[in-house]
């Protein structure tokens, strides 16, 4: 590999906070051109590497060159000048402002001293139909799902000239067309020229599209392998993050028992104009039992579950166990014992800036260990979030860091650790393994089926398939809004699933 044909290099770079190394004497070379992989265990350092490169943060130690140059970035500005873009995990959108106007939010195109929106419009459309990327140019953003949201990130970067791409878990919300839409996106802009670094846990995904992948673990790069050329397979390189090989969540056995736990009858969620997100859908779970929800983003998932759990108004009939909580509050609900996972960690799950043990109060801020009677119990709150992280290895020096300071695997384990907690009856789940690595996500799939011999009853909302083929007992495929069929789990392939979701096939 010569000098000249390297896009980026990061030599020896170090970064320390309060009572952690984030990274510790890191080297990366990235091939102009390419896809290049990094993958890792949650918090392992990747994303404060992205941080650095990007301009958010500053290295301790270390040197950036890109294209052959050392360059210094004091912000995510001088980066962006020297070609990079990127594109985070949690995006970095303003919900009431159109499409169009968070692309070109920043670099506002002009003809003198006025706004030219006309032209900006012309060259949004022009790169949404060359690389794939359709979206509504004038539609607020509110309005999307994620998997709308994540093109409109991508076009934003490609909008302001990004040569280099920084793609933070960029399949954690799509389906597998999606995935294959998105690949072949990043073929066409590796034609281009540009250089792609691409951040997943999905590891069949990234030994499918990159041209070489490095691993990082606790904080430093510990090899690099080429897929290409090297005989590499998902569980060499789990093993290379975590040693252990690539968990499967395979079914224990039937659990369900007779009693009904949630029963929803003709449920309709109505857009503002009155249309319907969601038609007047009706099921039930019984203890013991998973559901899962399988539908590409934007079909009504997200709407379902704020539904159920009172957030969004609806109209229909909704029964937990043997009560009626078709109007109850949202406290209500979560003092019954339903859980919630949402499909936003940000906007529903955390305080990003108040410390672990706060957000381990949140939303069970009336119940035991956080409450007795009518007062907070900060102190069995704290011994409660400790064990929250024991137990679901939550990567944190203490329970007193802000939940921003964590990784987003690490929020979302932290998250789950806290709304299985206390016993639910109920678990509402969306994605609950979104965003953490191989071996968090089977713990994580362990502690789901361990409540669930004891009872539990899950609603499980997952775009990653192969875990809601392996965790439901049966498998609801919603479409605009409708639940249009039934999936068996035991004979369904991620396939067929993904086929049927879209409405151009039928699952098993």
């Amino acid at each position: 590999m010569s000098q000249s044909a390297l896009a980026v290099e990061l030599k020896g770079i170090w970064k320390r906070f309060p009572g952690v190394i984030a990274n510790s004497d890191i080297n990366l070379k990235v091939t102009s051109g390419t896809v290049h992989a990094i993958v890792g265990e949650n918090g392992a350092g990747k994303s404060t590497l992205m941080k650095i490169l990007y301009g958010m943060q500053k290295a301790d130690e270390g040197t950036i060159s890109i294209n052959g140059s050392d360059l210094v970035f004091n912000s995510p500005s001088d980066a962006i000048d020297s070609g990079i873009g990127m594109v985070h995990q949690h995006f970095m959108l303003a919900d009431n402002f159109t499409v169009l106007e968070n692309i070109v939010l920043g670099s506002e195109p002009k003809n003198g001293i006025r706004l030219d929106f006309a032209k900006a419009r012309k060259q949004i459309s022009d790169i949404a139909a060359e690389n794939g990327l359709a979206v509504d140019p004038d539609v607020l953003v509110s309005e999307l799902g994620v998997g709308d949201r994540q093109r409109i990130e991508i076009l934003k970067v490609l909008y302001r000239g990004a040569k280099i791409l920084i793609l933070d878990e960029p399949t954690a919300v799509l389906v597998p067309h999606e995935v294959d839409e998105l690949f072949n996106t990043l073929r066409d802009l590796k034609k281009e020229g540009l250089t792609v670094i691409f951040i997943s846990h999905k590891l069949d995904e990234v030994l499918s599209i990159a041209d070489e992948i490095t691993v990082i673990r606790q904080g430093t790069t510990v090899g690099s392998v080429n897929p290409h050329t090297q005989n590499v397979s998902a569980r060499d390189l789990a093993e290379m993050m975590v040693g252990n090989e690539l968990p499967t969540p395979d079914a224990v056995g039937d659990t369900i028992q007779d009693e009904v736990v949630l029963k929803v009858e003709n449920l309709s969620v109505f857009a503002k104009g009155g249309k319907a997100i969601v038609d007047d859908i009706s099921f039930q779970i019984r203890a013991g039992e998973i559901v899962g929800i399988a539908g590409v983003e934007g079909n009504g998932q997200a709407e379902i579950l704020d539904a159920l759990m009172g957030i969004e108004s609806a109209s229909g009939r909704v029964q937990f166990k043997d009560e009626d909580i078709t109007n109850k509050s949202t406290r209500h609900r979560r003092e019954l014992g339903i859980g919630f996972i949402p499909e936003d960690r940000h906007r529903q799950a955390l305080m990003l800036e108040a410390p672990l043990w706060e957000n381990r109060m949140l939303g069970h801020q009336t119940k035991a260990p956080n409450a007795k009677g009518m007062w907070l119990t900060p102190r069995s709150a704290k011994a409660d979030t400790k064990r929250i992280v024991e137990e679901y290895d939550v990567r944190t020096p203490n329970i007193d860091v802000l939940a921003s300071a964590l990784s987003g695997g690490n929020q979302q384990k932290l998250i789950v650790g806290r709304e299985m907690s206390g016993e639910p009856k109920l678990l509402i789940a969306a994605h609950p393994t979104r965003g953490v690595d191989v071996g968090a996500q089977a713990a994580i799939w362990d502690h789901i089926r361990h409540a669930r011999q004891s009872g539990l009853a899950v609603l499980l909302v997952s775009a990653d398939l192969d875990e809601l083929i392996g965790l439901s007992d049966n498998i609801k495929i919603l479409l605009r809004g409708k639940f249009v069929a039934d999936a068996d789990p035991a004979t369904v392939t991620p396939q067929e699933l993904g086929t049927a979701m879209t409405g151009a096939g039928e699952a098993a």
